[in-house]
């Protein structure tokens, strides 16, 4: 891993692990705690938090006895988690959102409002960064504590964070996301379709905690799947994996316009449409129920392709769908039954809205270098 880098870039490597490691501890770590879990020599770790506690960046807490274990009691660490923010925003057709948070994740600003023009991508991202500027603000913080951000956005986007292309639309082909948004808020930024980062937040901190291969779908007037593999994001060739609204033979948006198919629908009438039916089969109402077993039968002829194709251990429904979880999970579970698919775990997002954002505030995490956030430590 470390063939071909010179010292200073080992360094930086070693440093980058430690920070990445106390970012995910919920308590205090101590010296040897944090040695093992990053496989660096007690000495490294030494001089490495000697940097980042001068630097700031992390805070030596009072030693506490330990019981029953003799000599002097071992210093503890913890990272200052808003000693740097992180942004992400999320764009889709009709309006923004943004948030900020500390660099646990815990988010401390929020931001949303209608975008003026999505078909414009210029104009979309001008209203991303002031999304992030206001949410800063929301926050309590300063652009100069803001050190990195990431954007949610549809379409198939590549590992470099390149739009491929956009369901409707050919404007937004070629635009490179992390260098648009780079030229207006001046800090390195990432992105990935909205439907991998509901997958990735699932899995860090909603409904899919203890599975490592799954698949996020949002089904309806908005289709798309985000996919883990090993607990990593499959993007696939150019970033199409999971683009099944452009696979015409899985019939993803047939359905479209079904009045339960507006739960997903960025349009508010079509969502509050389509919670009226949802309380209306909680009711009993027939006509209702029928929406639901229809729209339910549809839901199931695509999850019965993935559960063969992908085979993940654990299927979550967002994007809107957890809205009719109650009424839906299991008529979907005995359809899938029924049909025979594998024994797939079924769940409901517990993220909600902000699952895109959540994902994107991890992908900025699972990115954290000493370039972003914290000084190269030198050698003794």
């Amino acid at each position: 891993m470390t063939a071909g880098l010179d010292q200073s870039g080992i360094r930086r490597l070693n440093t980058s692990a430690a920070l990445r490691e106390l970012a995910v501890s919920a308590e205090a770590v101590t010296m040897t705690a944090l040695a093992e879990r990053t496989g660096l020599s007690r000495r490294t770790i030494e001089l490495i938090l000697d940097a980042l506690v001068e630097a700031g960046w992390v805070a030596e807490l009072d030693r506490v006895p330990v019981t029953g274990a003799a000599g002097r009691p071992p210093r503890r660490f913890e990272l200052r988690a808003q000693h740097a923010l992180l942004a992400a925003v999320r764009v889709n057709t009709l309006e923004g959102a943004a948030v900020v948070s500390d660099v646990r994740g815990n988010i401390l600003g929020r931001a949303r409002r209608a975008l003026r023009e999505y078909p414009d991508p210029r104009s979309t991202l001008d209203d991303a960064a002031d999304l992030v500027r206001e949410a800063l603000v929301d926050a309590g913080g300063t652009i100069e504590r803001l050190r990195a951000g990431a954007i949610a956005s549809g379409g198939a986007i590549d590992a470099d964070g390149v739009v491929r292309r956009l369901v409707h639309t050919e404007h937004w082909a070629g635009v490179d996301l992390p260098g648009e948004l780079g030229r207006r808020i001046h800090i390195p930024w990432f992105a990935d379709n909205d439907a991998n980062l509901g997958a990735l937040a699932e899995r860090w901190r909603g409904a899919a905690r203890d599975h490592d291969d799954v698949v996020w779908a949002q089904l309806g007037s908005r289709a798309g799947v985000g996919i883990l593999i090993r607990g990593t994001v499959h993007r696939g060739f150019q970033g199409a994996a999971g683009e099944i609204v452009e696979a015409v033979s899985m019939r993803a948006g047939s359905i479209e316009d079904h009045p339960i198919a507006g739960l997903t629908s960025p349009v508010r009438q079509q969502q509050r449409l389509a919670r009226s039916r949802v309380d209306a089969a909680r009711a009993g109402d027939p006509a209702a129920l029928a929406e639901v077993d229809e729209f339910a039968e549809h839901i199931v002829s695509i999850l019965t392709t993935l559960s063969w194709t992908i085979a993940p251990s654990l299927i979550v429904l967002g994007g809107g769908l957890e809205d009719a979880a109650d009424v839906l999970l299991d008529r979907v579970r005995e359809r899938m039954r029924a049909a025979r698919a594998p024994e797939i775990e079924l769940r409901a997002t517990s993220l909600g809205p902000d699952g895109p954002l959540v994902g994107a505030l991890k992908f900025a995490l699972d990115r954290m270098d000493t370039q972003l956030f914290g000084p190269v430590v030198h050698e003794a």
